[in-house]
């Protein structure tokens, strides 16, 4: 049976990950997967499997490792980035995430897929990495650190992990300064942050990403804003979230369908947020 963390962020993050709204529309919208797309100028804002494949292609060639390197993701969900890492790009990717579950199916999948020899996955922390130092290669997150409740910690341990010269590339939002938008979008942006547990985004106003890496012993090799990129998604995300996000107002029960009230308030409230690559190498 799972069992949810003790920690109170972990918590939130655990009850917002199993909620019924949440694993019904992932395994069934995007198959499994918990990333954007990443579009080329012309794609249907409906691709979204092959956008999500053209994402990962990007982590890679950001990445930019060799075959066989080790790399870890931090907040692996069920795996599927890990997968297409290994079989992709030949990479050997171990896996950590507060979500037991997550690691169960990650586990199950990878068996399944013959990638359990260049795939691993075990229940862990990011602020607390179960790993020696100077352990990997390479490190990614993908859209999972806006769920920090303490980012610097966090990059600290990165940065313990791995390699001197590592290479670290995090796909993550950034926020809009407050008095750059309107109340309305800011209580949007406020509201989406609490119901799907992600109190680093509030912090993370454009630009204080980099300034915290390069704080954490990060030098920046480039920060390339694709929001423009991902945004057929949340468009296609907006137009799916509609009904479900009426049912929620309609019966009150708007704490039920999260992630429909999160593409709602993204999409209409665009200018409160961005949605960059960050590509760093580790300094240490």
């Amino acid at each position: 049976m799972s069992q949810a963390p003790e920690d109170a962020n972990l918590k939130k993050i655990w009850r917002y990950y199993d909620r019924g709204e949440s694993r019904i529309g992932y395994r069934f919208i995007l198959g499994g997967t918990k990333h954007f797309g990443y579009y080329e100028p012309g794609q249907s804002r409906w691709a979204l499997r092959t956008s999500m494949r053209q994402m990962e292609d990007r982590l890679a060639s950001e990445l930019a490792l060799p075959r066989g390197a080790k790399v870890l993701d931090a907040g692996c969900g069920i795996g599927n980035v890990a997968r297409a890492l290994a079989a992709r790009h030949g990479l050997d990717v171990t896996g950590v995430d507060i979500l037991d579950f997550n690691i169960a199916e990650a586990n199950r999948l990878s068996a399944k897929a013959g990638l359990a020899r260049t795939t691993h996955f075990q229940v862990g922390d990011y602020h607390h990495l179960p790993f020696d130092d100077d352990s990997f290669d390479g490190l990614y997150t993908m859209e999972t650190f806006v769920h920090s409740a303490n980012p610097k910690a966090a990059l600290a341990e990165f940065g313990r992990v791995l390699k001197p010269g590592g290479k670290l590339v995090m796909f993550e939002y950034s926020r809009t300064p407050d008095e750059q938008v309107s109340a309305e979008a800011n209580a949007a942006m406020r509201r989406v942050c609490d119901e799907a547990a992600m109190p680093a985004w509030l912090e993370l106003y454009h630009g204080v990403l980099d300034e915290v890496l390069a704080d954490s012993g990060f030098a920046i090799e480039s920060s390339v804003d694709i929001t423009a990129n991902m945004m057929p998604m949340a468009s296609a995300f907006y137009v799916i979230g509609k009904f479900p996000f009426w049912v929620g107002r309609v019966t009150g029960l708007e704490y039920k369908v999260v992630n429909a009230m999160s593409a709602r308030m993204m999409f209409r409230y665009k200018e409160a947020w961005r949605y960059g690559i960050h590509t760093a190498v580790n300094k240490v």
